[in-house]
């Protein structure tokens, strides 16, 4: 049963859930979030693999869970405002997306746990302590998105052996992405590539990113995944296709909106594990005793479709590594 309460602007999304406690005993009503900078599906619920994996553990919805929806829609101001939300509906657990929406679950609360779902480098901007002792009320699942990134400039140079000049397109104003704009600066100098910042902050700044790149046209782009850039990912791919610029992508969505290649975890698979974790914390588990984990797989997407509009034969070697290519 979706949460049909008004709402702000802006959403996150809650569990709520009641566990048996004895054939004599009132069941429990358990409380949860999910909270996003990004913005909201169709359908304004938590993510269908998250609500889905909660329910092969016994969690119904309409029966014994009930999930909340709040969404920043990459207006970063939003966030505290909708955490407190969550705090005030006195949930009992908030699952996260992104270290912008994690970090403002944690200021809101230091009691309710919070289990990150899809939050990159989460010790590295200080979200934990370290991955074995989380310390506080996070755990959860983060990957190491900047050495991901370093690993991804190396498949885009692969796919694209000449480029020589490759722009990066990150959020400048997080932290988080901003790190991972640096790994790639950093793989550029042993990889021989010039690197053209594209740093944005709001989406007007894109049309000067697109002009920047206009002029002195990139051999290759490098999109950095956040709340803003995602929320403006299509205008980043349609202007890369006019452009006939290849570009490397974080996530295998975006290759199938039409990008040329991906490099990263199936979100789902995140979500599949951030409800264990919620799962255990309903059972009484406390987060600083659970060690964050990292994905155990990344995969490897290319649009051979999009490979051919721009004129780009992809290496074989490439493509045999590859866990999926778009024909």
């Amino acid at each position: 049963m979706l949460d049909r309460r008004p709402r702000r602007a802006g959403v996150a999304g809650v569990f709520t859930a009641r566990r048996p406690a004895g054939p004599k005993h009132r069941t429990k009503r358990w409380g949860g979030g999910f909270l996003r900078g990004g913005a909201p599906p169709p359908h304004a619920a938590p993510p269908l693999a998250l609500r889905q994996a909660l329910l092969g553990l016994g969690y119904a919805e309409g029966r014994n869970i009930i999930y909340f929806g709040r969404w920043a829609e990459a207006k970063r101001d939003r966030l505290p405002a909708l955490a407190a939300e969550l705090v005030e509906l006195k949930v009992d657990a908030i699952v996260t997306q992104g270290g912008p929406a994690s970090e403002a679950a944690r200021q809101a609360s230091s009691a309710i746990p919070i289990v990150l779902a899809m939050v990159g480098d989460a010790d590295g901007i200080g979200l934990i302590e370290s991955l074995a002792h989380p310390g506080g009320n996070v755990t959860g699942v983060t990957d190491q998105s900047v050495e991901l990134s370093a690993k991804r400039l190396e498949l885009l140079k692969e796919a694209v052996p000449k480029a020589a000049r490759i722009a990066v397109l990150w959020n400048a104003d997080d932290r988080g992405m901003t790190m991972r704009y640096r790994a790639v600066e950093q793989a550029a100098q042993a990889l021989h590539v010039a690197v053209q910042p594209l740093g944005v902050r709001e989406p007007n700044d894109f049309d000067s990113a697109f002009s920047a790149m206009a002029t002195a046209r990139p051999d290759a782009l490098f999109l950095v995944t956040d709340a803003l850039t995602m929320l403006n990912r299509k205008r980043v791919i349609e202007f890369v296709e006019t452009h006939r610029i290849p570009a490397m992508y974080e996530f295998a969505p975006l290759v199938h909106d039409g990008g040329l290649m991906s490099y990263g975890v199936n979100p789902d698979d995140n979500y599949r594990r951030a409800a264990v974790y919620v799962d255990r914390i309903f059972k009484g588990a406390k987060p600083q005793t659970l060690p964050v984990e990292r994905p155990s797989r990344y995969y490897l997407t290319i649009n051979l479709k999009t490979a051919k509009s721009l004129g780009l034969a992809i290496p074989q070697s490439l493509l045999l590594r590859a866990d999926q290519v778009i024909q």
